[in-house]
């Protein structure tokens, strides 16, 4: 009913960054009934992480080990969600995945992000 893609992951030196993207496409019912969207992190071995939301209307959370240094956000005409990650850290390597609520939550397949030393 609803895809969602990640793009944007990849290998960044230690204070570097990039920037994620999670594309919506399917149904435009579904898609238009997206309330929250998030980013997540996992590390094998480990559970997921929430690390950002941003509702409807724009109001945005953060884990603390993010806060000041990532930036959510989402372009509702474009169907896509973004994050911005800056002064990265190597403890910030994980695969991350977008979700989003609709009827009922969406997965994107992860995007691997690394961070080298």
């Amino acid at each position: 009913q609803v895809q969602l893609v990640e793009s944007g992951g990849g290998l960044v030196q230690a204070g570097g960054s990039l920037r994620l993207s999670c594309a919506a496409s399917g149904s435009i019912f579904w898609i238009n009934k997206i309330d929250d969207m998030a980013w997540y992190r996992q590390v094998p071995g480990k559970e997921r992480e929430l690390v950002a939301t941003i509702s409807r209307v724009g109001s945005t959370n953060y884990a603390d080990s993010v806060k000041g240094r990532f930036t959510i956000s989402r372009d509702s005409a474009k169907k896509t969600m973004y994050l911005q990650m800056n002064n990265m850290k190597p403890e910030d390597t994980a695969i991350y995945y977008c979700n989003a609520n609709s009827n009922r939550p969406y997965w994107g397949q992860g995007t691997q992000v690394t961070v080298s030393s």
